[in-house]
Parts: structure tokens; C-alpha cells; sequence
């Protein structure tokens, strides 16, 4: 009678350990990726903040340190990092498609992570209109997988807890985190992972909150549409936002499907001297805008939500082709806090045509407008606009613009700018598995 019960004891205690040791890889994983967010969004501020003197010293430098940092950037990127380029969210996302673990090593790795963080950074320092938030993720996921060799059977999950992680502490928003990972990484809830993945958040964001502090990203705000006539800039900003958002996706799309023309071809074939190239135009907009479009965006959005002041008539074009060209160029780099900066610029100027309306709150409609006009997934749009603001009182008249811009970018482009990109990392690394077994 004891042998039997023993052996029960036994089983009991292999499947306790074997669940305590899952949460614990969620946990520090967690753990490891708020971490990794804070230092790089530290550096990426003294990245920014010493382009900052170089601007000082001569802000026509631009026009060699930028498009040679590009040329420098990609060649690194295809030499030592090959698929760390661009936002880092689509490789996540191909990662978890992929059952092949030599595969996902090649687009989620603790090399690829380091070689991220060193060349987002370096695209900072020479004036690209980049973020740090997508890289963020493929950081994260980067981490996550790594941990996740222990237990290779949770590694789909473990990837997703990682980019839900990264976005929670790259922006201070454990909720928009959740809702990015279940919105936007899986397109699906995962009922056995949830509670594990939300563990994996939970453990970034507390790690984020004790090495930077507790912060609203873009500070606190509590504008908020007062009058009736001010509700129509909703659609106004739905519209705009969701069409400005689309072309955007389905150019930086096309580009990196590549075209079969001899333009295409010459894209193609020399890399190196497209990135100079793109370089040398985010260089012109950046002297065309007077300084302003370098870099994330965030200081010149926060201090016009701070002040409420308007932006620069044409900040939201120039920005929006900065970071265009940026994106296609093929260095390291988010487009998230573009993005967001993109639609304020293209907020503040809706609002110019409602006079008495708060121009703050407008320009929370053009956020999130745009932001869901790129990534098409309005839920995570604006549940990160409210967090990151703190401003609760717009919470309806947000969620109605980024239903509207989602609706507007579909007619654009019919598939969200991660997914698309995802799908050709995909094929890409099936192709190579393919070829090695030959």
C-alpha cells in the first residue's frame, strides 16, 4: 500500500515542480525583459541627446552623418545581424508561426537582441526617425526564447509573453501590453497561456516601475471634447489618420516585397546605396523642418501636449516621410513613437479648422488615428493612447477614431503593416531550412 501511494507523491511533486518552473522561466523573463526596456530607453535618450549637440555644432552635418550612419547601419545589419531589421514586431510574429527551432533562432535570438538594441541605438545617434518600442519586442521575444530552451514546448507562448512584455515597459502600459499581445501578436486569446503571459507583464512592468519610476509616457493630461461640435473631429481625424496610415503601411509593404521593374532591381542590388540614399532624405526633411523630425518624436509631442501649443504646420508631412524612408531603408528601428508623432502632427493641424476646440485633445484623435491607420489594430491603439495620457475622459471619442481610421486603412491596404511583413520572414526562413536540407 505505501509503494503506490508513493509513486503518487512522486507524479504529484514531478507536475508541481515541472508548473512552478514555467511561471518562474514567465516570471524572470519578465523580469530580464523591463530591464533591457529601461536601458534602452535610456540610452536612446543620450543617443538622441548627442545627435542633439552635433545639431549645435552644425545642422547641415546632417547631410553626411545621417545618410553615411544608414549606409554603416545596413551593412551591419546584413554582415552581423541579418533580421534585425526594421521594427523587430514582425519577426516576433513569424517566430511563433514557425515550428522549426532553427528557424526561430534566426529571427529571435539573444545576438539578434544585442545586435537590436546596439543599431536602434546607432540609428538615434545619426538622426533617423526611428523608435525604440518595436525593437523593444523583438527584444523581449529575444529574451523570452532564449529562456524558453528549457522548455521548448511553451516556446509560442513564451515568444508572446516576451513582445507583450516589451511593449508594458517600454511605454509604462501593462494593460496596452495585454491587449498588443492577444490583439496584435497572436490574434487570438491563448486560455492556457494567459495567465502566465499576464505574470511575464505584471513582472516587466514592476521592474520598469522600480529601476525608471512611475510615469504616464506623454505625462497627465484630462482634456476632453467639451461641445458637440468639437465630436467632429473624430471622424475628420478617423479619416485623415486612417488613410495617411495606410499609404504608409502599403508603401513600406511594397518596398520590402520588392518590385520586378529595373528601379526594383537596382533597390535590390544595391542595398547599401539605397540606405545612403533614404539617409540623405530624412537629412533634407530634417532641415526643411528645422530639426524637428529627428529621432522618436517624443519631445516635441510631449511638450506640445505640456504646453498646449500646436506643432509645426508641416511637422506631421515631413515626419511621416522621415520616417517613410527610414522604414524602408532597411536599418534598425521601430516605428511606434514615429508613428504616434506622425498623427499629432496631423491632429494639431485638424485642429487648427475647430477653433474653440481643446487642441490637445485633437491631437489625441490623430494619434491614435494614424497609429491604427499602420497597424490596424484599433484596440491597442487606443487603450495605448489612454494609458500612456492617463486621460480617461477620451476614452470614447479615441476608440471611435481608431475604429473609423482601422476601417479607412483597410480600403488603403488591406492587411495590417506587422502581418504582411511577418509573412515574408516567414517564407524566407522556410526557404532557407529548405535549402540546407537539400
Amino acid at each position: 500500500m505505501l509503494w503506490p501511494l508513493s509513486t503518487r507523491h512522486k507524479r504529484l511533486f514531478r507536475l508541481t515542480s515541472a508548473r512552478w518552473q514555467r511561471r518562474a522561466i514567465f516570471l524572470l523573463g519578465g523580469i530580464a525583459v523591463g530591464a533591457a526596456a529601461v536601458a534602452l530607453a535610456q540610452l536612446a535618450d543620450l543617443a538622441q541627446y548627442a545627435f542633439g549637440l552635433l545639431l549645435a555644432k552644425s545642422r547641415y552635418a546632417v547631410l553626411a552623418v545621417t545618410p553615411l550612419g544608414f549606409m554603416l547601419s545596413t551593412y551591419l545589419t546584413i554582415r552581423l545581424f541579418p533580421n534585425a531589421q526594421g521594427s523587430g514586431i514582425p519577426q516576433a510574429i513569424a517566430a511563433r508561426h514557425l515550428t522549426d527551432q532553427a528557424a526561430r533562432e534566426s529571427l529571435v535570438s539573444i545576438r539578434i537582441a544585442i545586435g537590436k538594441m546596439i543599431l536602434t541605438l546607432f540609428g538615434l545617434l545619426c538622426g533617423g526617425s526611428v523608435g525604440r518600442e518595436g525593437p523593444t519586442v523583438q527584444v523581449g521575444a529575444s529574451i523570452m526564447f532564449a529562456l524558453g530552451r528549457v522548455s521548448p514546448r511553451r516556446q509560442p507562448g513564451l515568444i508572446l509573453a516576451g513582445a507583450a512584455a516589451g511593449v508594458a515597459a517600454a511605454f509604462n502600459t501593462p494593460l496596452a501590453g495585454i491587449v498588443f499581445g492577444i490583439e496584435e501578436m497572436s490574434r487570438a486569446f491563448e486560455t492556457r497561456t494567459s495567465s502566465l503571459i499576464i505574470s511575464a507583464v505584471i513582472a516587466a512592468g514592476l521592474t520598469s516601475l522600480a529601476l525608471a519610476g512611475n510615469y504616464a509616457y506623454f505625462g497627465s493630461s484630462a482634456m476632453s471634447l467639451a461641445r458637440g461640435t468639437d465630436w467632429l473631429a473624430v471622424p475628420l481625424c478617423g479619416v485623415v489618420g486612417g488613410l495617411a496610415g495606410g499609404l504608409f503601411s502599403r508603401v513600406v509593404i511594397a518596398m520590402a516585397r520588392g518590385f520586378k521593374s529595373p528601379l526594383g532591381r537596382a533597390v535590390k542590388g544595391h542595398p547599401l546605396w539605397f540606405a545612403f540614399a533614404c539617409g540623405l532624405a530624412v537629412a533634407v526633411c530634417g532641415l526643411v523642418s528645422g530639426d524637428t523630425i529627428y529621432g522618436t518624436g517624443y519631445v516635441q509631442v510631449r511638450e506640445a501636449l505640456d504646453h498646449g501649443t500646436a506643432l509645426p504646420r508641416d511637422f506631421g508631412v515631413l515626419k511621416l516621410l522621415a520616417t517613410t524612408f527610414a522604414a524602408i531603408s532597411g536599418i534598425p528601428g521601430g516605428i511606434f513613437s514615429p508613428s504616434l508623432a506622425v498623427g499629432a502632427g496631423i491632429g494639431s493641424n485638424i485642429a487648427a479648422l475647430f477653433h474653440d476646440a481643446p487642441l490637445g485633445a485633437v491631437m489625441l484623435l490623430g494619434m491614435v488615428s494614424y497609429f491604427a491607420g499602420v497597424v490596424q489594430a484599433p484596440i491597442t491603439a487606443f487603450v495605448i493612447v489612454t494609458e500612456m495620457t492617463d486621460n480617461h475622459g477620451m476614452v470614447v471619442p479615441l476608440m471611435a477614431a481608431a475604429l473609423i481610421a482601422h476601417f479607412v486603412s483597410r480600403m488603403v491596404c488591406e492587411e495590417g503593416i506587422y502581418h504582411a511583413l511577418a509573412k515574408g520572414f516567414v517564407e524566407r526562413a522556410t526557404r532557407s531550412r529548405e535549402g540546407e536540407g537539400r
